[in-house]
């Protein structure tokens, strides 16, 4: 069954608020294999030009992937998980995300367009602090194999 066309330009506001801290930054750099002195000490992110630890700027992957199942879970959409595959992911970012930050996003939905039997559900989360101020838009399409797929 197609994705609804009528979820285009739908926004889902906050869900949750994530606390970023230097352990999870530090983890998160461990992780992907960036020795990066920024992301794990407070001196050297200072000499930077950083108030303290900043995040590799794929971290924003936490919070995004988080807020995308606000959307997944919405029965009205009928998106059935088990058939979706992850398409493409990109961040612009407006400043590094800091140890600190108390993170929100608000999650869009940009498109929905059916090619070959599937569905491409585009989705913009701006990511920003508790404070309203904008760090980063990640985009993402999810596509929705077709059912003869």
């Amino acid at each position: 069954m197609p994705l609804d066309q009528a979820f285009v330009g739908r926004s889902y506001p906050p869900a949750f608020t994530y606390e970023v801290g230097r352990e999870k930054i530090r983890e998160f750099a461990d992780a992907i294999g960036d020795p990066n002195p920024v992301y794990r000490d407070p001196d050297a992110a200072r000499a930077a030009g950083h108030k303290d630890v900043i995040a590799p700027p794929t971290f924003a992957i936490i919070v995004s992937l988080k807020a995308n199942d606000v959307l997944v879970e919405d029965p009205e959409l009928g998106l059935d998980y088990t058939r979706v595959v992850h398409g493409e992911q990109s961040f612009t970012h407006h400043r590094p995300i800091t140890a600190g930050d108390r993170l929100e996003v608000v999650l869009h939905v940009d498109a929905i367009t059916s090619r070959m039997g599937n569905d491409m559900l585009s989705i913009r989360a701006e990511v920003g602090t508790d404070q309203g101020e904008s760090l980063t838009t990640g985009r993402c399409t999810l596509v929705v194999r077709g059912e003869d797929a």
